[in-house]
Parts: C-alpha cells; sequence; structure tokens
C-alpha cells in the first residue's frame, strides 16, 4: 500500500494561534483555565489537559476569579470581556484575527440595521462558539438560520443583512442567499440593495478545502477522513470526500480503523478537518502501515 497526508490538511492559523497560545502560556504557568473546549478534538484537548489546561463553561466562569482564562479561536461575546474585567480575571484572547473582524462587521452592520429597522441574519449552527460571539455584538437580536424551516424566522417587508459563520459551506451560504431573495421578491416584488445585502464572511483557509479535498480524494483509492466527531467543519468536509470516493471513512483516531477497508495495492490517503493535529494524522498513518504486512500474508 501507498500511504500518504493531504499537506493541506490539519490545523487552520486559528486553531493553531490558540494551541500555540496556550502551550507557551502553561510552560509559566501550572493551570490555565480555557472557555470550552480549545479545538473540536477530543485528543488534542485530552494532550493539553495533562499539561494543565483546565475546561470550563460559562456558568463556571462566572464562580473564576484572580486567574487567567483562555478565549480559543472561536471568539467571544462583549459579556465575556465584561465579566473578565469585573472578576479580575486576566484573559488570554486567542480570538482567531478573521472572527475578530468579523465581529466588528456584524456589530457595525447591527448599528446601522437598528435605524433602519432591519435584521441581521447569520447562517450558522445555533450554540456554536463562534455564534454564539457574533449574536452578542446583536444584543442577542440576530436570526440563526441553518435549515430552510429557520428561513421563517425572517420577516422579509424589513431590510435583511446576512452573515455565515467562518467555517461555513460556500455552497450552502450562496444556496441560502438565493432563497432569501426569493422570498424578499414574493413579499416586495422586486430586490434592491436596501431590501438585502450579503456579506460572503466564510474563511478562505477553510473553503478553498473543500476543492484541495475534491482532488485529494479522486488521486487515492482510500480515503480516512480523521476528525472529531464534534467538529461541524469536520463532519462537512468528510461529506466533500465522501461525494468523490465512496471508499471514505470517517474515524476520530487509529483504533476505529478496520483492516477490511484496505486492499493490498491501495492507493490510501489521509487527511482531517481545521480541528485535527498533524500527529494524529501521522498516528493514522503509522497504524495504517502496521496492517500492511497482514494484509500481504493474507493476500499471498
Amino acid at each position: 500500500m501507498e500511504v500518504s497526508i493531504d499537506k493541506n490538511s490539519g490545523y487552520c492559523f486559528g486553531v493553531e494561534f490558540a494551541i500555540k497560545m496556550a502551550e507557551d502560556e502553561m510552560d509559566v504557568s501550572d493551570r490555565l483555565y480555557c472557555l470550552g473546549d480549545i479545538v473540536h478534538n477530543d485528543m488534542e484537548v485530552k494532550r493539553l489537559r495533562k499539561k494543565g489546561l483546565v475546561v470550563i463553561d460559562r456558568e463556571q466562569l462566572q464562580e473564576l476569579s484572580d486567574c487567567k482564562v483562555l478565549i480559543r479561536a472561536h471568539g467571544e461575546p462583549p459579556e465575556t470581556y465584561k465579566l473578565a474585567i469585573e472578576n479580575n480575571i486576566e484573559l488570554i484572547d486567542a480570538s482567531c484575527p478573521v472572527v475578530l473582524k468579523l465581529q466588528h462587521r456584524v456589530k457595525t452592520a447591527f448599528d446601522k440595521m437598528e435605524k433602519e429597522q432591519g435584521q441581521i441574519v447569520i447562517y450558522g449552527k445555533k450554540g456554536h462558539a463562534e455564534v454564539i460571539g457574533l449574536t452578542g455584538q446583536t444584543l442577542e437580536k440576530a436570526i440563526v438560520v441553518m435549515e430552510d424551516k429557520d428561513l421563517d424566522k425572517i420577516d422579509y417587508s424589513r431590510p435583511v443583512t446576512l452573515f455565515s459563520q467562518t467555517t461555513k459551506s460556500t455552497k450552502g451560504f450562496y444556496e441560502l442567499k438565493s432563497k432569501i431573495e426569493e422570498r424578499i421578491v414574493a413579499a416586495k416584488g422586486e430586490l434592491n440593495e436596501v431590501d438585502f445585502y450579503a456579506n460572503d464572511s466564510i474563511c478562505r483557509q477553510v473553503s478553498n478545502r473543500e476543492p484541495q479535498l475534491q482532488r485529494f480524494s479522486q488521486e487515492n483509492d482510500v480515503i480516512i477522513f480523521v476528525s472529531g466527531k464534534k467538529s461541524s467543519n469536520g463532519r462537512a468536509l468528510y461529506q466533500v470526500c465522501k461525494i468523490e470516493n465512496e471508499r471514505s471513512y470517517f474515524v476520530e483516531n487509529e483504533t476505529e480503523i478496520d483492516p477490511s477497508w484496505f486492499k493490498p495495492n491501495d492507493k490510501v490517503g489521509i487527511c482531517g478537518a481545521t480541528s485535527t493535529p498533524m500527529w494524529l494524522m501521522e498516528q493514522v498513518m503509522q497504524h495504517i502501515q502496521s496492517l500492511e504486512q497482514d494484509l500481504m500474508l493474507e493476500n499471498s
């Protein structure tokens, strides 16, 4: 078998930056709190926990004081910063620059929409950490949409400004944009810039992975997609692989690999989500390579 790792897979800049900040801080401190999982990958979370990273939720944050808390790449709403000041918490802010820029754009658009009785709509997953940070810029007035049924929450007689969670599918965003346009035309009889403004705020480092994974999936006989089950980005990118290559398999780590997936002469490609560490993909590759001898014996 020939086994390779997709060179474009693994951490995006934001996640890599957050983990580096966490590790640097833990080098000089025996304990660092992190508001939510630093990355949607249980294997990496366990590794960092051993170094002293303590994952907390928002309720636990309210009970803390005089300590250090890491804000992960997803960003946080204004309320988190306000609470930190009140409780004398030092924030280690690892918010992704792309997310911070989007938060500012959403806040600016919200202030404008308030004057025009308009609405902010965010294409994203309700309850997702990044979406919580974005809706926080709108006093929780933003309408979060993910499926067609969510479109009923929008008042199409009023102006709409659309944004997207940075890790969503580009295809999904433009499909949603078209559906909103159709509903505005149905409600008003026409469409103009006053009625609707769509901001494609998807991170290009993330969206560019779709065509890259399409090519990678076509070039290999078997695809092993490595990702945490909590990662929405992982589920979306895995589907890209599955469409291109029926022999694509989703695993969290090497223990979930089934030797029956492989044939002796297969080209096996290993890839992952923006939350998948390279060390984990390398671990999976080593495991698959260890299976090669057994496969050759079975087929001899």
